[in-house]
C-alpha cells in the first residue's frame, strides 16, 4: 500500500505546523469508513458519554477548556487509547486468519473495562455493529469473529475485524475511529455543560493532533504494555452508575 503525506501550515490552518502521513485508501475503504463512522450508524453510541455525565455535575468539566482537558486524557492515557491497541492488535489478528489472537484482543478489551458500565458501552455497541455490518457489509473476518465470540464482542475488535476483512489499511481505520470516538464524546459534552455548536467543533479541532499522535503510538504497543492512567474518568464511570438524573448510559 502505497503512502500520501498532506503538509497543512498556519494556524487554522495557516498559523501552525501540521503533517500528516498515511496509507492511501481506496474509494471503496473511504466509503465504508465513513459510513461505519458516521452518527448515523445504527449503533446507539449516542446514548454513551463515558462518564463525563457525572464529570459535568461533579464540576470537573464546565466549559470547553475543560472539556478539551478532560477529552486530550481519555485520548492519550485513557480508553480511547487503549480501544485503538485493542483495535490494532484485533486487525492484525482478523487480517492472519489468528482466531486465538482475534479472541484474545476482544476479550481482554471487554475484561479491562473498568466499570459495568464502560462494559456494557463496548459490548452493546460492538454486538450491534457486528450484527449490523453482517447484515448490510458481510465478509468472512466478522463470520470468524461471531464465532469464537460467544455472543459477547467489545467494540474496537468488530471493527478493526471489518476493516480487515474489507482490506482498508490499519493506520486510516484506526485514526478515524479514535476520531469517531472523540466526536461523540464532544457531542455528549456539547448536549451536557451545555456548549454551543461551534465551541464543540473547537474542541474537537484542538484533539486532532492527539488523535493522530494517539493512533500512531498504538499502532506500536504490545498487548503486555498496555495501560490506562485517566483514573479520574474511570471514577466518573463508576459514579455515573448510581446519579440521580441521566440522560446516557455511560
Amino acid at each position: 500500500m502505497g503512502t500520501v503525506r498532506i503538509v497543512m501550515t498556519g494556524e487554522r490552518p495557516q498559523q501552525r505546523n501540521c503533517a500528516i502521513t498515511a496509507e492511501a485508501l481506496t474509494p471503496a475503504a473511504l466509503y465504508r469508513l465513513m459510513t461505519w463512522f458516521s452518527p448515523a450508524y445504527p449503533i446507539g453510541a449516542f446514548s454513551y458519554s463515558s462518564g463525563i455525565e457525572w464529570s459535568v455535575e461533579a464540576g470537573d468539566i464546565s466549559d470547553a477548556t475543560t472539556l478539551r482537558s478532560w477529552l486530550t486524557v481519555m485520548v492519550a492515557e485513557g480508553g480511547g487509547y487503549c480501544d485503538a491497541v485493542f483495535f490494532a492488535h484485533a486487525y492484525r489478528a482478523a487480517a492472519e486468519l489468528d482466531e486465538d489472537s482475534l479472541r484474545t484482543a476482544s476479550e481482554l478489551a471487554i475484561a479491562l473495562a473498568p466499570s459495568a458500565e464502560r462494559h456494557l458501552e463496548t459490548t452493546a455497541q460492538g454486538r450491534a455493529f457486528l450484527d449490523i455490518t453482517r447484515a448490510a457489509w458481510p465478509c468472512a473476518a466478522l463470520d470468524r469473529l461471531d464465532a469464537i465470540a460467544n455472543g459477547i464482542v467489545a467494540l474496537p475488535a468488530a471493527v478493526a475485524a471489518a476493516c480487515a476483512g474489507h482490506g482498508i489499511a490499519l493506520a486510516p481505520a484506526v485514526g478515524c475511529y479514535l476520531h469517531a470516538l472523540a466526536a461523540n464524546l464532544v457531542s455528549a459534552g456539547v448536549r451536557l455543560i451545555p456548549l454551543g455548536q461551534s465551541d464543540g467543533q473547537r474542541v474537537l479541532a484542538a484533539l486532532e493532533p492527539v488523535v493522530t499522535a494517539t493512533a500512531a503510538r498504538a499502532l506500536t504497543t504490545p498487548l503486555d504494555e498496555l495501560a490506562s492512567t485517566a483514573i479520574r474518568a474511570d471514577l466518573a464511570s463508576l459514579h455515573h452508575e448510581t446519579q440521580y438524573t441521566r440522560l446516557f448510559r455511560s
